[in-house]
């Protein structure tokens, strides 16, 4: 079958050893990632149903992207452990079980791409302040449940129909790297470019407020306190609120240091996955345009991106925000004390105000004050 002035049909993959050894070998390498690619989603389970302030909506989301990234890792798990036992996935005795494998391959690939979008989607309009989108999705929340689901099933099920799919060493997926191409990496690099170009203009706004921290930090230094009288937003005596040399400007300091960490996080989670797909696309460019293998140690490299995926997931949203501190605070008390997140609660929990620069009184008024307005959206994130 033609489609796109390339041919589709099922064919044996470049990405497949041929000789036995390399296949074990390969398939033992990729069982290993894929039980820490395993380990790293259920970390992210676990994190959602053990600590409470690990439950917000957005961290309802990525539990959907943990329970992808597990059962992805799973099944990359059964088909390379498949290999490693003799049981060679792409013998025809193992039909059934390859296209399985590659139907699941080929769901949960790509619902992880589709998490992170909806997940990117969300924490940019809770941190943008638009009210109406953000609160229309946590009114919705099948919406944005179902929607990866549909996605990939929709996918993997055409997949399933018009190329079928076959053994490409470790695991089960379409054979031709044309379609993979198409179907995935396209779609999932334009994902990532979307992702880009909303985190940098949060890194803007972010960076923006900041700046405006520091300026409301310095016209607080500037201006006396005059005893126990605090300055509020307005302009005001505010007695007994304390002076300015005290909590009211270590507020703006404390907003400055959570900015600047989330700011660096927002760049973070489009650039790691961009880090991760770079090898496996230019294989896919390389073995596509010349229509040779790349070399085995490179094909394996390759394919341990791919199944990284819930590691990579564990340590951006797990480990960068709040579970860790969480996980050190209860297994360790006494020697870790609560750490408070990037503040990527939701909206209710931000008090960043409108990062576009509309919330400049709110800002004055919670850094001045030093009250809880100014505390307010450092809730775990």
């Amino acid at each position: 079958m033609m489609f796109a002035g390339f041919d589709i049909a099922p064919r044996a993959a470049l990405a497949a050893p041929s000789d036995p050894y390399i296949m074990q070998a390969q398939s033992a390498a990729i069982m290993v990632v894929s039980i820490l690619s395993a380990l790293g989603g259920v970390w992210m389970v676990a994190s959602f149903f053990v600590f409470s302030n690990l439950r917000s909506f957005r961290h309802q989301l990525i539990l959907g992207l943990a329970i992808s990234d597990c059962v992805m890792a799973l099944n990359f798990l059964l088909s390379s452990s498949f290999n490693v036992a003799g049981r060679w996935i792409g013998a025809p005795e193992q039909a059934q079980f390859c296209s399985f494998n590659g139907y699941m391959t080929q769901v949960f690939v790509i619902q992880t791409d589709y998490w992170v979008f909806v997940i990117a989607v969300y924490t940019y309009f809770v941190l943008t302040d638009q009210k109406r989108c953000s609160n229309w999705i946590q009114t919705h929340p099948l919406v944005p449940w179902v929607l990866p689901w549909v996605l990939s099933v929709l996918w993997a099920s055409v997949g399933l129909a018009v190329t079928g799919y076959g053994d490409i060493g470790a695991w089960c997926w379409f054979t031709s790297d044309e379609v993979r191409l198409l179907v995935n990496f396209v779609p999932r690099w334009t994902i990532i470019s979307i992702m880009f170009i909303m985190y940098a203009r949060l890194y803007f706004l972010l960076f923006r407020a900041h700046r405006r921290l520091l300026s409301l930090g310095d016209s607080s230094s500037a201006n006396p306190s005059g005893g126990s009288g605090g300055v509020s937003g307005s302009g005001s005596r505010q007695p007994g609120s304390g002076g300015v040399g005290g909590n009211g400007a270590a507020v703006p300091a404390r907003h400055t240091r959570k900015l600047k960490r989330l700011a660096r996080l927002m760049l973070l989670y489009p650039l790691a996955y961009a880090i991760v797909w770079s090898l496996p696309t230019s294989i896919r460019i390389y073995q596509a345009s010349s229509g040779k293998p790349a070399p085995w140690q490179l094909q394996t490299v390759d394919k341990a991106c791919i199944v990284l995926q819930g590691l990579v997931d564990a340590v951006i949203y797990g480990i960068t925000e709040s579970s860790l501190a969480s996980w050190r605070n209860l297994l360790f008390p006494g020697r870790f004390p609560v750490v408070n997140g990037a503040g990527l609660g939701g909206p209710g929990a931000l008090g960043y105000g409108n990062l576009s620069g509309t919330g400049q009184k709110k800002w004055s008024s919670a850094a001045a004050g030093g009250g809880k307005k100014g505390e307010e959206g450092l809730v775990a994130g």
